[in-house]
């Protein structure tokens, strides 16, 4: 239920802010793709510091790159 509503509020986000801020993601996939599919593999909690650390690596002294989320712990 958390992680539903975190989703919607990247979803916001993408639909308000970024069109008018643009995307200046440096990785693959961008940002708040990342944190939909880190919530959705994740939960909320895990989800939730997976995409704030990748939002925290977004900066012009990082390479960026391909970065997909990690597969859940069996």
């Amino acid at each position: 239920m958390a992680a539903e509503a975190l989703k919607l509020g990247v979803r916001t986000y993408q639909w308000t802010l970024r069109p008018v801020i643009g995307s200046h993601c440096r990785f693959h996939p961008h940002c708040s793709a990342y944190a939909i599919e880190a919530l959705s593999a994740h939960g909320a909690l895990r989800g939730a510091a997976l995409s704030a650390r990748r939002v925290l690596r977004c900066h012009p002294w990082n390479p960026g790159g391909y970065d997909p989320v990690p597969a859940p712990k069996a």
